[in-house]
C-alpha cells in the first residue's frame, strides 16, 4: 500500500508501470488520474491545502478499508497539494485485485472518498476573486452508496 500526499508533479505512466509490476497475484489493475478542471471558466489556479499527518492517515484508513472490503492485492493513492493550474494532475488511484470487478469498485470507492471526505481544502482563484470549493451533494451521494451496499 502506497499513500502519498505531495506537492511535486508525478508521472502517472511510470507510477502505473511500477504499481503493476509489484502487483503479484493480481488479475486486474485499475487506475484513475484526476486533473484540475476549470469548472466555471477563468480559473487562474487551484490552491490545495492539507494538514500534514492527518491527511495521510485519513487516506491510509480509506485505502485499508477498501483493501479489506474488496480483498485487494495492492493500493496506490497519490494526491497533490499546493498551487495547481487547470489541466494539472491532482491525484491518482490504482487498485490491484484478483478480479476486475473488485479492482473497479475499490478504485471508484477511493475516488468517491477523495472527492467527498478526504481532508483537503481547495480554493479556486479566478479573475473575479477566490472562493473555497464547497462539498457537492452529488459527491456525498456517490460515497453514500458504498455504505448502503
Amino acid at each position: 500500500m502506497d499513500i502519498r500526499v505531495q506537492e511535486a508533479p508525478f508521472d502517472a505512466g511510470a507510477e502505473l508501470n511500477a504499481f503493476t509490476a509489484a502487483a503479484g497475484g493480481a488479475g486486474a489493475v485499475v487506475s484513475f488520474s484526476g486533473l484540475v478542471r476549470d469548472v466555471a471558466g477563468g480559473l487562474q489556479m487551484l490552491e490545495v491545502e492539507h494538514y500534514p499527518g492527518m491527511t495521510e492517515l485519513a487516506l491510509r484508513e480509506a485505502a485499508e478499508k477498501a483493501a479489506e472490503r474488496w480483498n485487494l492485492v495492492n493500493v496506490l493513492v497519490i494526491h497533490r497539494y499546493g498551487v495547481l493550474q487547470a489541466g494539472a494532475q491532482i491525484m491518482m488511484v490504482a487498485t490491484a485485485s484478483r478480479h476486475r470487478a473488485a479492482a473497479f469498485e475499490a478504485a471508484e470507492f477511493l475516488m468517491d472518498y477523495l472527492k467527498s471526505r478526504a481532508p483537503f481544502w481547495k480554493k479556486e482563484v479566478t479573475g473575479q476573486g477566490a472562493d473555497w470549493v464547497q462539498a457537492r451533494c452529488e459527491d456525498e451521494a456517490a460515497l453514500k452508496r458504498w455504505n448502503d451496499s
